[in-house]
């Protein structure tokens, strides 16, 4: 077997500790960056739902499903 207990050569490699070195880390800035994009999107995405469910109470089903079908319809 390869990875048996007798075959140093294969599993001292895998045993070793990974070093964290600064440029194995992300910077702060960009961290925070891209968690503001990151919460921009998902509260953009929750409006969007929202309305779409919106428009849905309001007008019933097979008039929400005429407006989606008349707007993808428009696009192509």
């Amino acid at each position: 077997m390869l990875a048996a207990s007798g075959n140093p050569a294969y599993l001292s490699p895998m045993v070793q500790p990974m070093s964290a070195q600064p440029h194995d880390v992300a910077a702060p800035a960009q961290g925070w960056v891209a968690s503001a994009i990151l919460w921009g999107a998902a509260g953009i995405g929750g409006l969007v739902l929202l309305a779409a469910a919106a428009l849905w109470f309001h007008f019933g089903t097979a008039v929400f499903f005429e407006m989606i079908a008349a707007g993808v319809s428009a696009c192509f």
